[in-house]
């Protein structure tokens, strides 16, 4: 199987079987969207949902957040992995964004990658989800996924991988492509114990047929 016709096959089944696939992370603007992926690098969407109520509660917006101090900050994310860094983060990314962006969140992958805390991934995450331009956010799901299903070849780095992504999904399908992914790592293609024998993509993963049909009997 061409590395084509491997990725014809895996966009034809998520359309078919996770058509709707979108972001857990619950938000409702631009602003509270980037303050929950910032939150969400090596956290789960889960733990993020559980903080960010009361976070958005007592900063509503980019000015009151870039305003608060650490100490102030620091107790509503406590429970986060790498909270103390991801507070200075989140103050850093409101001043920021209030002092050079007007407190409008900015849609180009440049840009965002200004502001403390935002990396290409969230930058990528951000553009997709918030302002529908292509985009492919490569998190650990998505680095794991398409390299065991053999989409990606000898990818060392994310962007490698999202170089690769790029090239064999079409434009259109990039932003819900980056959901299929991450929510099949997250649910089917787990990290230490991935479940093959309920996955509709087994039949064309490079990663079951050389590594685990023996286990299943194949």
């Amino acid at each position: 199987m061409t590395k084509k016709e491997r990725f014809a096959f895996v966009i034809d089944w998520f359309q078919h079987n996770m058509p709707n696939a979108e972001t857990e992370l619950r938000y409702s603007n631009p602003y509270e969207l980037l303050v929950a992926v910032i939150l969400s690098a090596q956290c789960t969407d889960k733990r993020v949902n559980i903080v960010t109520p009361p976070l958005f509660a007592q900063y509503p917006t980019p000015e009151l957040l870039a305003e608060a101090t650490f100490e102030e900050v620091e107790p509503f994310i406590r429970s986060v992995t790498f909270a103390n860094n991801k507070t200075r983060h989140l103050i850093g990314m409101a001043q920021l964004l209030t002092g050079k962006f007007g407190g409008e969140v900015p849609d180009t992958i440049e840009e965002l990658v200004e502001l403390p805390g935002v990396g290409r991934k969230t930058a990528n995450v951000i553009i997709s989800v918030v302002f529908d331009k292509p985009g492919m956010a490569v998190d650990t799901h998505v680095f794991r996924v398409s390299a065991r299903i053999g989409l990606t070849t000898r990818a060392k780095t994310p962007l490698q991988t999202e170089q690769q992504l790029v090239a064999g999904i079409p434009q259109e399908l990039l932003s819900v492509a980056h959901h299929w992914l991450i929510l099949h790592g997250r649910y089917t293609c787990l990290a230490r114990k991935p479940k093959c024998d309920i996955c509709g993509l087994k039949l064309v993963c490079k990663y079951y047929k050389t590594d685990m049909k023996y286990i299943y009997g194949e």
